[in-house]
């Protein structure tokens, strides 16, 4: 099962970023002035993650395939790596939708 951690970035603000069964980190969220802020994104991503339309796929400017997670609203509360391929892309999204429902919270 995967894990969500809360930190603090170099800007004092509260992030997370959740992290597959194996340590990987699959999904990144932006940065919040409130921890109250980021509990709100990673219940988002819970309720979010299981559903396929919430996922935009894009392609950076050099290539690398890479996914949004957005809310109902359109807002994106998660951002993926860049990956070598789409099939890759694709596990990464499975990985999301697998373990973001049930994982812990942990601040580090």
């Amino acid at each position: 099962m995967g894990k969500f951690e809360i930190y603090k970035d170099k800007r004092g603000e509260f992030r997370f970023r959740l992290k597959s069964s194996n340590g990987q980190t699959i999904l990144t969220g932006e940065g919040y002035s409130a921890k109250a802020g980021c509990d709100n994104g990673i219940a988002s991503v819970k309720k979010n993650s299981t559903i396929e339309g919430r996922y935009d796929r894009l392609v950076s400017k050099g290539g690398s395939p890479h996914f949004n997670l957005k809310a109902s609203n359109g807002q994106v509360i998660g951002s993926s790596q860049m990956y070598s391929s789409n099939s890759a892309m694709e596990n990464g999204i499975a990985s999301v939708m697998k373990n973001a429902p049930d994982s812990s919270i942990e601040e580090v």
